[in-house]
């Protein structure tokens, strides 16, 4: 019987791995943090990757993985991995689009909450030992608008959070006019934008196309919105959303993603309107359970049939 070489570079729920330790066609190697010149190294020997955010699946990496045959990501997003490079050589990219669908969804809500109560505020006042009750009157979020700029899984999800706590829902989707949902009003950019209570991101980032979001959408959002990302580092200007809070156009932002990561823009991190974490979207047990069994079945389907 062969013996297919997989390497897990970004770490991997430890039961999907112990299920795929126990194909006898198997040889699991668990080596993660390393740096791109140690896994261009390392690439060479392995029929298969497995990896998260953190590993650079690149062209060179993948032209030095003369015996790679299939590229997986554990999560949804593939800006790590040159699919161009892999169509080339003729290697198959796999995905997991639909575990972490809920852990995003209840981040993006949660956060939305926590906008609206002024949650992260409170918190770091009642830190500094101080009892600023008057300080942090919010909203209800029962009554407000939701705009979802995206309308796949990840918004749907949000959506039916947000249609139990009495919210209308909008939503833009530059690849869908029909709504998924009956609870969803599908209209355009603009009138989600100038609609809207809060505004949530639910879309890959096009480098080609650039931020869906700069100071020209940010200019027309209605006054006193704020905006969550938990999408995609890119999908917003940074330089804008923090001239936008700067100016009040609006009220403040949730950031779970950044330009570049770990971000190395402070100056939005901190800005006491922010309420900013460092990619935390799939982090939540249950989907990183429902991740790896799904990489494992993809590794055990392929190479363990």
């Amino acid at each position: 019987m062969a013996t297919y070489k997989i390497l897990i570079s970004d770490g991997l729920d430890a039961d999907a791995v112990e299920l795929m330790k126990g194909q006898p066609s198997l040889a699991i190697t668990l080596k993660s943090k390393m740096t791109p010149e140690e896994l261009l190294a390392e690439i060479p020997a392995y029929h298969a990757i497995v990896v998260r955010s953190a590993s650079k699946v690149t062209r060179p990496v993948i032209e030095a993985g003369v015996n790679l045959k299939l590229i997986t990501r554990a999560g949804v997003g593939l800006d790590n991995v040159d699919q161009v490079a892999a169509r080339e050589k003729g290697i198959e990219v796999r995905n997991t689009p639909t575990c972490t669908s809920i852990s995003v969804a209840e981040l993006a809500f949660g956060m939305m909450l926590s906008l609206a109560r002024h949650v992260g505020k409170a918190n770091i006042s009642m830190k500094n030992g101080e009892w600023n009750k008057k300080a942090y009157m919010g909203t209800e979020l029962y009554g407000k608008t939701l705009g979802l700029i995206g309308s796949g899984r990840i918004g749907q999800s949000v959506a039916v959070r947000a249609q139990a706590f009495g919210m209308s829902i909008l939503a833009y989707d530059k690849f869908a006019t029909e709504s998924p949902l009956p609870i969803i009003k599908m209209v355009s950019l603009d009138e989600l934008l100038e609609n809207s209570d809060y505004i949530s991101l639910h879309i890959p980032f096009d480098k080609e196309a650039g931020p869906t979001l700069t100071a020209k959408e940010f200019g027309k959002m209605k006054k006193g919105a704020y905006l969550i990302n938990c999408a995609r580092g890119g999908t917003v200007a940074e330089k804008d959303l923090l001239q936008a809070l700067e100016a009040g156009t609006i009220a403040g932002a949730a950031i779970d993603v950044w330009e570049k990561e770990p971000t190395e823009n402070v100056t939005l991190a901190k800005h006491p309107n922010v309420l900013a974490t460092p990619h935390l979207g799939a982090s939540a047990q249950e989907g990183q359970a429902r991740t790896g069994m799904d990489v494992a079945n993809i590794i055990i389907e392929t190479f363990a049939k």
